[in-house]
Protein backbone atom coordinates (compact mmCIF):
# COMPACT_ATOMS: atom_id res chain seq x y z
CA UNK A 1 0.00 0.00 0.00
CA UNK A 2 1.55 3.43 -1.05
CA UNK A 3 2.31 6.23 1.80
CA UNK A 4 -0.34 8.79 2.08
CA UNK A 5 1.17 12.11 0.68
CA UNK A 6 1.20 14.51 3.91
CA UNK A 7 -1.65 17.21 3.65
CA UNK A 8 -0.05 21.15 2.93
CA UNK A 9 -0.80 22.58 6.62
CA UNK A 10 0.24 19.74 9.12
CA UNK A 11 2.99 20.11 10.66
CA UNK A 12 4.82 17.87 13.26
CA UNK A 13 3.58 17.45 16.25
CA UNK A 14 0.40 19.07 14.92
CA UNK A 15 -2.36 20.20 12.82
CA UNK A 16 -2.47 23.77 11.58
CA UNK A 17 -5.78 23.85 13.22
CA UNK A 18 -3.24 23.51 16.14
CA UNK A 19 -1.50 26.40 15.36
CA UNK A 20 -3.76 28.80 14.11
CA UNK A 21 -5.60 27.99 17.93
CA UNK A 22 -1.87 28.59 19.41
CA UNK A 23 -1.30 31.54 17.59
CA UNK A 24 -4.77 33.12 18.40
CA UNK A 25 -4.31 32.18 22.06
CA UNK A 26 -0.82 33.88 22.11
CA UNK A 27 -2.16 36.97 20.25
CA UNK A 28 -5.41 37.39 22.79
CA UNK A 29 -2.67 37.12 25.70
CA UNK A 30 -0.60 39.40 24.44
CA UNK A 31 -3.41 42.23 23.47
CA UNK A 32 -4.60 41.67 27.30
CA UNK A 33 -1.15 42.81 28.43
CA UNK A 34 -0.69 45.79 26.15
CA UNK A 35 -4.78 47.02 25.27
CA UNK A 36 -4.98 49.36 28.44
CA UNK A 37 -1.92 50.85 27.37
CA UNK A 38 -2.91 51.28 23.97
CA UNK A 39 -6.37 52.80 25.13
CA UNK A 40 -4.54 55.37 26.86
CA UNK A 41 -2.24 56.50 23.97
CA UNK A 42 -4.87 56.34 21.24
CA UNK A 43 -7.38 58.48 23.76
CA UNK A 44 -5.06 60.47 24.32
CA UNK A 45 -3.33 61.27 21.09
CA UNK A 46 -6.50 62.35 19.89
CA UNK A 47 -6.85 65.06 22.67
CA UNK A 48 -3.51 66.42 21.52
CA UNK A 49 -4.42 66.46 17.80
CA UNK A 50 -6.28 69.49 18.74
CA UNK A 51 -4.28 70.69 22.12
CA UNK A 52 -6.79 70.11 24.35
CA UNK A 53 -4.00 68.35 27.25
CA UNK A 54 -2.24 71.77 27.42
CA UNK A 55 -3.58 75.76 28.52
CA UNK A 56 -3.68 78.55 25.61
CA UNK A 57 -5.79 81.54 25.52
CA UNK A 58 -8.24 81.37 27.69
CA UNK A 59 -8.71 77.49 27.61
CA UNK A 60 -7.57 75.31 30.72
CA UNK A 61 -7.36 71.47 30.35
CA UNK A 62 -8.85 69.59 33.56
CA UNK A 63 -5.88 68.50 35.45
CA UNK A 64 -6.53 64.74 34.88
CA UNK A 65 -6.00 65.44 31.13
CA UNK A 66 -3.21 67.70 31.84
CA UNK A 67 -1.27 64.97 33.53
CA UNK A 68 -2.13 62.16 30.86
CA UNK A 69 -1.06 63.99 27.85
CA UNK A 70 2.58 64.63 29.71
CA UNK A 71 2.24 60.80 30.43
CA UNK A 72 1.69 60.46 26.55
CA UNK A 73 4.57 62.78 25.92
CA UNK A 74 7.23 62.94 28.61
CA UNK A 75 6.56 59.71 30.54
CA UNK A 76 5.67 61.59 33.62
CA UNK A 77 2.46 61.72 35.47
CA UNK A 78 2.65 65.44 36.26
CA UNK A 79 1.11 68.99 35.17
CA UNK A 80 3.35 70.84 33.35
CA UNK A 81 5.25 73.60 34.89
CA UNK A 82 3.53 76.75 34.22
CA UNK A 83 5.07 79.40 32.21
CA UNK A 84 6.60 82.64 33.70
CA UNK A 85 5.07 85.95 33.90
CA UNK A 86 5.76 88.40 30.67
CA UNK A 87 8.45 90.05 33.13
CA UNK A 88 9.89 87.09 33.82
CA UNK A 89 12.67 85.00 32.22
CA UNK A 90 12.44 84.16 28.65
CA UNK A 91 11.19 80.83 28.54
CA UNK A 92 13.80 77.99 26.99
CA UNK A 93 14.63 77.94 23.31
CA UNK A 94 13.12 81.65 23.17
CA UNK A 95 13.99 84.16 20.64
CA UNK A 96 16.40 86.36 22.47
CA UNK A 97 16.00 90.60 21.21
CA UNK A 98 18.71 91.01 18.33
CA UNK A 99 18.94 87.00 17.75
CA UNK A 100 18.16 86.12 14.57
CA UNK A 101 15.29 84.87 13.87
CA UNK A 102 14.68 80.73 12.91
CA UNK A 103 14.22 80.66 9.22
CA UNK A 104 11.02 79.89 8.01
CA UNK A 105 9.81 75.80 6.74
CA UNK A 106 11.12 75.21 3.21
CA UNK A 107 7.13 73.78 2.32
CA UNK A 108 4.34 75.16 4.08
CA UNK A 109 1.08 73.21 4.42
CA UNK A 110 -2.15 74.97 3.96
CA UNK A 111 -4.22 75.61 7.29
CA UNK A 112 -7.07 73.21 5.46
CA UNK A 113 -4.41 69.88 4.82
CA UNK A 114 -3.67 70.55 8.63
CA UNK A 115 -7.34 70.76 9.56
CA UNK A 116 -7.71 67.16 7.90
CA UNK A 117 -5.15 65.34 8.36
CA UNK A 118 -5.85 66.54 12.23
CA UNK A 119 -9.71 65.29 11.67
CA UNK A 120 -8.22 61.65 9.68
CA UNK A 121 -5.71 60.63 12.93
CA UNK A 122 -8.81 61.68 15.27
CA UNK A 123 -10.53 59.05 13.42
CA UNK A 124 -8.01 56.74 13.64
CA UNK A 125 -7.46 57.02 17.13
CA UNK A 126 -11.39 56.13 17.62
CA UNK A 127 -11.10 53.49 15.68
CA UNK A 128 -8.44 52.14 17.45
CA UNK A 129 -9.57 52.58 20.35
CA UNK A 130 -12.86 51.06 19.82
CA UNK A 131 -11.18 48.02 18.07
CA UNK A 132 -8.81 47.71 20.88
CA UNK A 133 -12.44 47.30 23.37
CA UNK A 134 -13.50 44.93 20.97
CA UNK A 135 -10.92 42.83 21.13
CA UNK A 136 -10.47 43.19 24.39
CA UNK A 137 -14.60 41.75 24.45
CA UNK A 138 -13.33 38.92 21.66
CA UNK A 139 -10.43 37.94 24.57
CA UNK A 140 -12.86 37.75 27.32
CA UNK A 141 -15.83 36.37 25.35
CA UNK A 142 -14.11 33.59 23.63
CA UNK A 143 -11.08 32.62 25.80
CA UNK A 144 -10.96 29.39 27.50
CA UNK A 145 -8.97 30.58 30.00
CA UNK A 146 -10.65 33.66 30.92
CA UNK A 147 -8.40 34.06 34.35
CA UNK A 148 -5.83 34.01 32.45
CA UNK A 149 -7.21 37.48 30.33
CA UNK A 150 -8.38 39.39 33.44
CA UNK A 151 -4.94 38.54 35.23
CA UNK A 152 -2.87 40.28 32.18
CA UNK A 153 -5.70 43.04 31.59
CA UNK A 154 -4.42 43.94 35.17
CA UNK A 155 -1.23 43.35 34.94
CA UNK A 156 -1.16 46.28 31.90
CA UNK A 157 -2.94 48.28 33.95
CA UNK A 158 -0.91 48.64 36.95
CA UNK A 159 2.67 48.02 35.58
CA UNK A 160 2.76 51.16 34.12
CA UNK A 161 1.14 52.99 36.93
CA UNK A 162 3.75 51.41 39.52
CA UNK A 163 6.61 52.53 36.99
CA UNK A 164 5.04 55.98 36.81
CA UNK A 165 4.97 56.11 40.99
CA UNK A 166 8.79 54.42 41.57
Amino acid sequence: MAKAKPTPGARRGGSRAELMMQVRRWHSYLGALIAPALLMFAITGGFQLFGLHESHGDYRPQPLLEKFGQLHMKQKFSAKASRPAAGGAPAKGAVQAGAAPKPAAAKTVTPFKIQALKWFFLLVSAGLTISTLLGVWLALTFSRNKPVIWGLLMAGTLLPVLLVLL
